[in-house]
Parts: structure tokens; sequence; C-alpha cells
């Protein structure tokens, strides 16, 4: 089992989400609003002719705990769906998962996802 963390626009969101579940990953998804910085560094906005700089920028935060076969599929949605080809697209992170317990009934292993 893998945990994906991936690291996305938030307007590309909904289009994410519409992807993995065309492509059969719809469960067990977690989103978090997140704010960050990376090469990017910020952006610089105009408001009423004051110039300012936002050096945290907001993110969308996608976790997922899947199949070993179901990286393939999920990294090929992500690189696919997210990237508008500008910095700032975000990142994804793979980690390995050594156990899952569902809660309630004490299930282990991927019968828990």
């Amino acid at each position: 089992m893998k945990h994906i963390k991936a690291v996305i626009r938030p307007e590309k969101l909904n289009d994410v989400r519409d992807a993995l579940e065309k492509a059969g990953i719809h469960r067990g998804i977690m989103i978090t609003d997140i704010v960050g910085s990376g090469i990017q560094k910020g952006i610089e906005q105009i408001w009423r002719g004051e110039r300012y700089t936002l050096d945290l920028i907001p993110k969308v935060m996608m976790d997922m705990v899947v199949k070993d076969s179901d990286v393939v599929i999920i990294k090929k949605v992500l690189l696919e769906t997210a990237p508008i080809g500008e910095f700032g697209d975000g990142k994804i992170f793979i980690y390995p998962v050594e156990e899952v317990i569902r809660i309630r009934t004490g299930e282990e292993g991927e019968a828990a996802l």
C-alpha cells in the first residue's frame, strides 16, 4: 500500500477529482486547504495602485492511501489533469504504508481501504 500526497492548484481540484472518479479511484480521498511556497516564491499583485507580494500561495493537498496497483493510475491522472504548465503546478509525494486498520471493524491491510 502507498500513501499519495498531491499538492495542486485549488482551481484544478474538481478536474482532478472527476478524472480520478472516471479512472475508478473514488474512495478514501482527504482534501485539505493549505498555503505554501516553493520555486514560485510568491506572486506580486496590484490592488488599488499598491503593489504587494503574496509569499504563501493557496494550494490544495490531496491525501490517499491506495493499493500498490492503483499508484500508476493515480500518477497518470494527476500528471495529465493537474498542471497548467507554469510554476506552482504542485508536487506528488509517494510514501510506503506499513499498516492500515479500519477502526469500526478491525479489518487490516487492503481490506481496510
